[in-house]
């Protein structure tokens, strides 16, 4: 009897430890977790023109811009939508055609002048207007991969609210043979407060971005009723 018990736990405790093996053996591997990218920063490289512009302002060449954003990502629950808001500075630049943009006049409005571009002793070079604003830029965000933002179809709509931080010319002459820069900072002709609806829409970390005011740059009655868009290549990342 002792010898048939004992074979029996024998027998129950080689089976226990097969079972246990096999067990281990059938446990599934753990998964690969990803960290979904918040395109926490946003770059933008634009081209810059105005809508609305008057045949007396020239403008001419290609307009440049840079935007620079920090933004915080919030998910819409657990769909592949988000909102997001941030912070950052965007600049502009607009050229001209043989105009001086004269911003430290007495007139109670900017004003384009013309100027001569042959001559021999005074020659003008070229002459710009910079703008830069302090922005806030408020998106709703849809992402094909919402494990791996860094990849996939992206899409947003949204728009950007600017603060006014400077307003400046900057003219290029050449006299008999010296090169000078006058600059001339004056916000006075512009509105404070700029609003504009944004689109952008790409794959993986770069996109095709777009925007325009809705506002005008100048105080009504200090300038011509022109209206800033811009286009241009977003990238996005962290």
């Amino acid at each position: 009897m002792k010898k048939i018990i004992g074979l029996l736990i024998l027998v129950l405790s080689f089976t226990s430890a097969i079972h246990a093996q096999d067990s281990g053996d059938a446990a599934p591997p753990a998964k690969k977790i990803y960290k979904p990218s918040r395109d926490f920063l946003m770059m933008q490289l634009t081209y810059e023109n105005w809508s609305g512009t008057p045949d007396s302002v020239k403008v001419t060449g290609i307009g440049r811009g840079f935007n620079a954003y920090l933004c915080y990502d919030f998910p819409i629950n657990k769909s592949n939508f988000s909102v997001a808001a941030g912070l950052g500075v965007g600049t502009q630049n607009i050229y001209f055609d043989n105009q001086l943009v004269v911003l430290n006049s007495n007139s109670s409005s900017v004003s384009f002048k013309s100027v001569d571009s042959s001559g021999s002793s005074s020659q003008y070079k070229k002459s710009k207007l910079a703008t830069a604003y302090l922005e806030l830029p408020l998106e709703l965000r849809f992402f094909g991969d919402k494990t791996n933002r860094n990849r996939g179809f992206k899409a947003a709509i949204g728009m950007r609210v600017g603060l006014l931080l400077d307003a400046h010319s900057k003219n290029k002459n050449t006299v008999t043979g010296n090169t000078i820069i006058e600059k001339t900072s004056n916000k006075t002709y512009f509105q404070t407060w700029k609003f504009a609806p944004t689109a952008r829409v790409g794959w993986g970390n770069f996109s095709l971005y777009g925007s325009i005011n809705v506002t005008q740059l100048f105080n009504s009655g200090q300038g011509p009723a022109v209206y800033p868009y811009s286009i241009g290549i977003c990238v996005t990342g962290l």
